[in-house]
């Protein structure tokens, strides 16, 4: 901005004192006193004068005075008047009671004419007469100021103005005053004595102090406000110096015409007078202070420091100096004051030339502060004139019009300051999240190698545990990642959701699955007490899930150990739900601060829990976009509570009363909920159409029938489709016949599909009844907690058909091939004949056809059966009749009978049922673990027991021998082996159990008494 010239300034100014005097020259011309006789010779004749109520007039004019005389109206006589001499009043400074002194006491008196009128109420405004007075009126004593009298230690002084009015009758008035002073440098009548009728006199009073007030409201007025400005803003020290200055001015006017303080508070003489000066030289003082404080921000300026030390001795001196000295001192400090105006404007014509235009505003103000000082020494000396206010008044204006242009340019400035900040910080999100997207990638990469080294390799304790925490410290940052491009989207105004009716307690239940990978082996404990009629909320299920995830993540976080509880409640036309944990707790500077983005608590005790911020300001920002709001309530030490509101959905149904409230626990020893009892609720099997051959077979799992209609219309014309609207029906389903897929929901009541697939791992592997999941986000964590459960596959909701199609295809097209690959291999496996066996056969042949030709046929018969029956093509079946299995038994131990002869010794007690079907070769790979690995590790042999009970459930086959035995550790391992690929052992009849009855062998084994192998058939199989 250019600098005003010196032109434009000068006739700025020229202006302004054009304006001001022009104001004022108006204002005393119309309180001008009209012209009106003069006292002359001690006489002042009004008989022709006419009064009025609004103007008053003067006794100017020729007084008579006795000097060193204090005489009533009986004691004038020929002596008193032989010495009596005519002084003009109002007196002069060389005017005095006496002339060689201005002190002493003396006598006035005036002898008035009055007008023939009915008006006979008067009287008389006296301003100022030093330094003590009594006033008589046609002989009487109407009143006074201080006490006069004849030696200074009798008298009393004081300064204030008189009015008094009084009744005559008579046309003639005297008016004698008797005067003292020993204090004043002038002394006698030195104002106007006023005269005219009551009402005029009121008028006049009433006018000037209503004046003198209304300043000093408008003063206080700026000064509250100045003051306020200083309280709640940035305690600026240039409202202290305006405010100053206001203070200053406001005592100047209570000290002026009226001198209402001096009414106000009990102030006597000395002081009265002592503090007339004070104001006046502390206005130019904190004016020069406020100007260098504004314009020079704050930097030492020499002399405005030498002045303010020379103004400050001068106030103290003038304080605390004798009384005499006072006006001497008084005098020379307001001639002094003018040093702070002109370097006042010094320094403002300064800032006005070097661009600070809006200084013209101060330099005004300051002119209009001296223009009114000026006239204020003209009034003094010179000119007797009314009292004018608005000079100080426009000064204080210009002031504040000043600090408002000020806070104007400040606020302008600050405008374009946000506007900045705004496009600066929508460059840091840009740059944030193009950064998150550039990192994502070597970040998963970083990630999947080491979890690939991690589960391929084999490393110390320490190293495994080193993986462990790069994979760790990798997926924290990928959520922070997620969070930077998270917040950086809710900030865009098109964000978009997609809202529909929400389970609650479904969400939540999924969620808790999916932290359960995260607690980091925290005993922590998740409890949902929600109820399963919980109304349904009006939600973007994706969000949701964010929100219910982030609020419980920060939970974990913060929480060492103890509980999480998930509870919900209703309010009005809103659900409330609440995350409680036991946690660290926040004090109350962190909750002001705890949903402000980049904003986490930073103490010692929670150093390297991570993050940056930015999980729980998303979830504000969430739960607004829902139409719902957060707040959070916490102790330290005790933990905190997460409270948040969506809107209900409505045509909500209630199918129970809400006080059937379902508590799910998760714990970190179990984090499979517990089943209760499946055979309580047993769906209905739906196929779509008849079973044929070439139509694999499918399990739907979801709470919402809707869904499960889509996607039966999508996969019933390639798939035979079963439904199942939760977990536990899906379950029992899985126990009714062989499935080839199971597709499932992960947000599900009770049961959510990560729990579903845990619990069908535990009876399936992966290759064998493949689980495809469908989830409503394609966030890591989803995905991670998915695969961790044993999924196979994810789809994204909502599921395109041809993508759901084709990831169906290939997983059921690779559990067929798997199945039939399995089939060949077990076959394969049952019709291998150990080399040993095979030779050892055919030599007891060999050797019978020498001694006993009938025994050797009858062997060759039960070896011939035997190869059949390993050989049959039934063995690529997954159960074979019962019957078959003990034939092949009863050809075995036939052919071992007749090579270990007495050694071997079979009992056996079957219940037979014609009708049971078992997995091929189950019995007789126990029977033969039972000789071999058993009895013939005895010299002397032993017995072998073939047993089948037939249960009201289910028949039970035991095979019991005396042989050896084991250790329990040993059986545990044979168990828990994997399949062997050398042949058909207890680890592979075991696993085939498992996967055809959900339950494998039973061993119980002593050492050196033997052991008992069992399984169990169910009478009822898919």
């Amino acid at each position: 901005m250019n600098p005003l010239t010196n032109r434009k300034i000068f006739l700025i100014i020229s202006l302004l004192l054009l304006t001001l005097n022009s104001i004022r020259i108006i204002w005393i011309t119309y309180h001008k006193t009209p012209d009106h006789p003069h006292a002359k010779d001690g006489v002042i004749d009004f008989q022709n004068w006419k009064f009025t109520n609004y103007h008053l007039i003067t006794l100017d004019g020729e007084w008579e005075f006795y000097p060193n005389q204090f005489l009533t109206p009986s004691s004038f006589d020929k002596r008193a008047k032989a010495v009596n001499h005519f002084i003009t009043v109002p007196e002069k400074s060389q005017n005095s009671v006496d002339k060689r002194s201005p002190y002493g006491y003396g006598t006035y008196r005036l002898q008035v004419l009055l007008p023939k009128s009915k008006e006979k109420l008067y009287g008389v405004q006296i301003q100022r007469i030093a330094s003590a007075f009594d006033i008589y009126i046609s002989g009487k004593l109407i009143g006074g100021s201080g006490k006069p009298a004849k030696y200074p230690n009798q008298y009393k002084p004081e300064s204030l103005p008189f009015s008094t009015f009084f009744q005559t009758e008579a046309n003639t008035m005297e008016i004698i005053i008797h005067v003292a002073n020993y204090d004043y440098h002038s002394g006698g009548i030195i104002k106007p004595i006023k005269f005219g009728t009551a009402q005029a006199i009121n008028h006049e009073t009433n006018s000037l102090k209503n004046l003198e007030v209304m300043t000093f409201i408008i003063l206080l007025l700026h000064c509250v406000y100045a003051f306020i400005l200083y309280i709640i803003g940035n305690r600026k020290t240039e409202l202290v110096y305006f405010s100053l200055v206001l203070i200053s001015s406001m005592f100047a006017t209570l000290l002026d015409d009226s001198k209402l303080l001096l009414h106000w508070l009990p102030i006597n003489y000395e002081w009265s007078i002592k503090l007339n000066y004070i104001p006046y030289i502390y206005i130019n003082l904190f004016a020069l202070l406020f100007i260098k404080q504004v314009l020079f921000n704050s930097k030492q300026v020499l002399l405005s420091r030498w002045i303010l030390i020379l103004f400050c001795v001068l106030s103290i001196v003038l304080l605390v100096s004798p009384f005499p000295y006072t006006f001497y001192i008084g005098r020379i400090t307001l001639k002094l004051s003018y040093i702070p105006y002109i370097y006042t404007i010094v320094l403002i014509w300064k800032s006005i030339r070097n661009g600070k235009r809006d200084a013209i505003y101060l330099l005004l103000s300051v002119i209009s502060m001296v223009n009114s000082t000026v006239w204020g020494a003209i009034k003094g000396k010179w000119l007797e004139l009314t009292y004018y206010p608005f000079d100080i008044i426009i000064a204080v204006i210009l002031f504040a019009c000043y600090l408002f242009r000020l806070h104007l340019h400040i606020a302008k400035q600050n405008e374009r300051q946000a506007i900045e900040l705004k496009r600066v910080d929508k460059i840091k999100d840009e740059f944030l999240a193009n950064a998150a997207h550039e990192l994502r990638n070597p970040l998963h990469g970083i990630i999947n190698i080491a979890e690939t080294i991690l589960t391929s390799g084999s490393f110390s304790i320490k190293d495994k545990e080193h993986l462990q925490l790069l994979v760790m410290i990798g997926r924290r940052m990928s959520y922070t990642l997620n969070d930077i491009l998270d917040i950086t989207r809710l900030k865009e105004p098109n964000v978009q959701l997609q809202k529909q009716r929400v389970h609650v307690q479904t969400i939540t239940n999924g969620v808790v699955d999916m932290l359960q990978f995260m607690t980091q082996r925290k005993p922590i404990t998740f409890k949902v007490v929600i109820p399963e009629s919980f109304p349904y909320v009006f939600a973007d299920e994706n969000r949701l899930i964010q929100i219910l995830f982030n609020l419980l993540h920060n939970a974990v976080k913060y929480s060492d150990e103890g509980t999480i509880t998930v509870t919900a409640s209703r309010k009005n036309h809103m659900a409330i739900i609440h995350i409680t944990d036991t946690g660290r707790g926040m004090d109350n500077r962190t909750l002001q601060k705890i949903f402000l983005p980049y904003e986490q608590e930073n103490t010692d005790t929670n150093s390297g829990i991570g993050g940056i911020g930015l999980g729980l300001s998303i979830c504000k920002q969430l739960i607004e976009l829902h139409g719902g709001s957060i707040h959070v309530e916490s102790t330290p030490g005790k933990g905190s509570i997460f409270s948040f509101t969506l809107p209900i959905a409505k045509n909500t149904d209630h199918k129970k009363g809400e006080s059937e409230v379902a508590t799910t626990i998760h714990s970190p020893s179990d984090t499979l909920k517990p089943l209760g009892d499946l055979k309580s609720e047993t769906p209905e099997f739906s196929p779509l159409e008849e079973e044929g051959d070439n139509k694999q077979r499918i399990i739907l799992v979801d709470d919402d029938p809707i869904n499960l209609q889509i996607l039966t219309k999508m996969l019933s014309s390639e798939f035979y489709i079963s439904t199942a609207n939760s977990g536990k029906e899906a379950l029992t389903l899985l126990h009714q016949r062989e499935w080839d897929l199971i597709i499932s929901d992960v947000m599900m009541p009770n049961m959510s599909g990560y729990e579903l697939t845990r619990h069908i791992r535990k009876q399936y592997s992966i290759s064998e009844l493949p689980i495809l999941l469908l989830t409503a986000r394609n966030e890591s964590e989803d995905i991670h907690t998915a695969f961790l459960s044993g999924a196979n596959d994810y789809v994204i909701k909502p599921a395109e058909s041809l993508e759901l199609k084709s990831r169906v295809r290939a997983l059921t097209n690779l559990r067929t091939s798997i199945k039939k690959h399995l089939q060949i291999e077990a076959a394969w496996l049952q019709a291998q004949i150990q080399p040993h066996f095979l030779f050892n056969t055919l030599n007891t042949i060999a050797s019978l056809s020498e001694i006993d030709t009938k025994r050797m046929i009858h062997l060759l018969n039960e070896f011939g059966n035997y190869l059949q029956r390993s050989f049959d093509g039934k063995n690529t079946e997954t159960t074979i009749p019962l019957a078959d299995e003990l034939d092949l038994i009863r050809s075995y131990l036939y052919i071992e009978k007749e090579r270990f002869g007495d050694r071997i010794n079979v009992d056996w007690d079957l219940e037979e049922n014609n009708s049971l079907m078992i997995p091929p070769m189950a019995i007789q790979t126990l029977v033969e673990n039972a000789i071999h690995h058993g009895i013939l590790k005895r010299t002397q042999g032993g017995n072998v027991r073939i047993q089948l009970i037939n249960h009201d459930a289910f028949f039970k086959v035991t095979i019991a021998d005396d042989g050896i035995g084991m250790e329990k550790w040993k059986a545990d391992k044979i168990l828990n082996n994997h399949l062997s690929t050398s042949g058909v052992g207890l680890a592979n009849t075991n696993h085939r159990l498992i996967k055809a009855y959900g339950q494998g062998l039973d061993i119980t084994s002593i050492p050196d008494k033997g052991t008992t192998v069992s399984f169990c058939v169910p009478k009822t199989q898919p």
